[in-house]
């Protein structure tokens, strides 16, 4: 009697077959791990890498692929699968960190200095693209060693921007709730020097930005302190290079929460190097400076910093339509990605027009800024007082 070697099938596949797809896989996985521990580590795949990759596809393409694996998406979804999406083009994005949708990156790694129009535009505002992006210029070395002239124009109120009334019983009974700082000290504005080469200069400056938008804030209940460190004596006298300045005041930042626990909004204020066309807009007949926000894409709070610019940017486009430029984030090569911003959930860095605006257009821009922040904080507090009732 022969013998009959008995064959178990499951789903009309054999056990055999599945222990040995099962074996080949092992040896499979084995070889590549193998592989990839051995090989020098400039050639290893990293995060940031598989992160590069992973940007590159959108919501979409997830779900695309994800479908083949679970047909519920498909089920939930019906155009997800019927979508033809171009394979080819994401294999050239993976493959060459070509996107074919931002002319940026055909170039940007072959340029010298090109890093400085890298980012997102988490949030666009009218007339901003990839073309007019906030850039920052360090301050040439003449400018840092030589002290300049420069016509101070004082910063009044502007007649036509209408301040709004907060209630009487809104205060901060005290309390110090918005930190105001510039870690690029010596921005400055061609206006406010007298035939200048390099907007930079060491009073005439954006402090006076910072130390208007102070006074705005107190006059609408929101106690507000606005340091005016110059940063840019400190790499002077640490040695150190105009890159390093958010390490050198980071220091002020960090004693300024450990001072004060009551500091909720963290704001480092900046100027621009964009020229006028892209950093003005007119509302209601009056020119005004336009702002951007800037958010570390490299820090843990990242979201959280980026959902109140995102909020802000909303109200000024209810308000002051066209005055914030967005919401851009930055990060990698070439750039700071953190600015400060990991050490506060409510960090924002606040770029105020760019080099060609005026004092005039600034303190304008300054007023309608303290107006729509009170909104935003006294908004916020009255939900956190509701909750606090409910518990």
């Amino acid at each position: 009697m022969k013998h009959r070697e008995m064959v178990v099938t499951v789903d009309g596949t054999s056990v055999k077959k599945l222990i040995a797809f099962a074996f080949i896989f092992i040896i499979l996985l084995f070889f590549l791990t193998g592989l990839l521990t051995s090989i020098q580590s400039e050639y290893r795949p990293q995060s940031n890498s598989i992160h590069e990759i992973a940007g590159n596809m959108g919501g979409e393409m997830f779900l695309y692929f994800i479908n083949f694996e679970n047909h519920y998406f498909s089920q939930a979804a019906p155009e997800f699968s019927k979508h033809d999406f171009p394979i080819s083009s994401l294999l050239l994005q993976i493959t060459t960190s070509i996107n074919p949708d931002d002319p940026r990156s055909l170039l940007g790694k072959e340029l010298p200095g090109f890093s400085l129009f890298d980012g997102d535009i988490i949030v666009a505002g009218e007339g901003t693209n990839y073309t007019n992006m906030p850039i920052e210029s360090a301050p040439p070395t003449e400018v840092l060693l030589e002290e300049r002239e420069a016509s101070i124009e004082h910063l009044e109120d502007v007649e036509g921007e209408e301040k709004r009334e907060v209630p009487p019983n809104l205060t901060t009974d005290g309390r110090k709730v918005v930190f105001i700082y510039h870690t690029h000290t010596t921005e400055s504005y061609y206006p406010l020097l007298n035939g200048a080469k390099s907007p930079f200069h060491s009073k005439a400056n954006v402090t006076l930005v910072g130390e208007k938008l102070g006074q705005e804030l107190e006059e609408r209940g929101i106690g507000a302190k606005v340091d005016k460190t110059n940063i840019q004596t400190i790499l002077n006298e640490k040695k150190w290079k105009y890159y390093k300045s958010y390490d050198a005041s980071r220091p002020v930042v960090k004693n300024a929460i450990a001072s004060n626990r009551d500091f909720q909004y963290i704001i480092d204020i900046h100027r621009d190097s964009q020229r006028k066309e892209h950093t003005t807009v007119t509302i209601n007949g009056h020119p005004y400076a336009k702002i951007a926000f800037i958010i570390g894409g490299n820090n843990p709070n990242a979201d959280k910093n980026k959902k109140i610019a995102q909020d802000l940017h909303q109200l000024f486009e209810k308000h002051y339509p066209g005055l914030s430029r967005g919401v851009f984030s930055k990060k990698g090569e070439g750039v700071n990605g953190i600015y400060n911003q990991d050490l506060s959930e409510g960090a924002l860095l606040v770029e105020f027009g760019g080099v060609d605006n005026n004092m005039e257009e600034l303190s304008r821009t300054v007023e309608a800024v303290a107006n729509v922040f009170s909104e935003y904080y006294w908004q916020a507090e009255k939900v956190n007082v509701n909750q606090a009732q409910k518990k």
